[in-house]
């Protein structure tokens, strides 16, 4: 989908309340946003709330929205935003009931890196979300989810040479997106 037709879906979601807009809007952006909410949480179902939450606040925040500048990056603000402060929630929760969640490895990172680590990753995103359907899901499968060539090729019905295939595809495309985003 291309920007102006986001741009359609929002204005049509300030315009006329249209949850048909909101609903479009919501399928071609919640899987970015899970995998986004995902990076910081590291839990399925905390990843699923916190989505449903940002959801609710941009249903709220629709009047607002088509005057947003960037609505790829206010969202993955809003996520990781949203994921960070569930996380702090979840600490809080579980030191006050004496349930101590396990402390985050320490990191020697400067707070450089960890930006920069950060926008490398929203750039995969973006990257990923702009493969074709199928390269990025047997991608997802294989990198992500870390299951075998040859369960992928039976979820998706196809044989392991086209999943390496798509694989290979997806990894090359990745390179050339993610070359091309850091000559800009």
């Amino acid at each position: 989908m291309t920007e102006s037709e986001v741009r359609r879906l929002l204005r049509q979601m300030k315009e006329w309340d249209s949850q048909t807009a909101f609903g479009k809007f919501y399928d071609l952006t919640y899987d970015r946003l899970f995998r986004i909410a995902y990076y910081y949480v590291k839990r399925e179902e905390w990843s699923q709330e916190i989505v449903l939450d940002v959801f609710l606040k941009l249903w709220e925040q629709r009047n607002t929205l088509p005057e947003v500048r960037n609505i790829e990056d206010y969202c993955f603000v809003l996520t990781k935003n949203a994921s960070l402060n569930y996380l702090e929630k979840e600490m809080r929760r579980h030191t006050s009931t004496g349930n101590e969640l396990p402390e985050p490895s320490e990191c020697s990172c400067s707070p450089e890196d960890e930006l920069i680590s950060e926008e490398l990753f929203a750039q995969y995103v973006k990257a990923l979300d702009r493969l074709p359907e199928r390269c990025r899901e047997v991608f997802i499968r294989i990198r992500e989810e870390k299951q075998s060539y040859a369960q992928v090729a039976e979820a998706l019905g196809i044989s392991t040479k086209t999943v390496d295939a798509q694989l290979q595809k997806a990894t090359g495309r990745l390179k050339e997106m993610i070359m091309h985003i850091e000559i800009d």
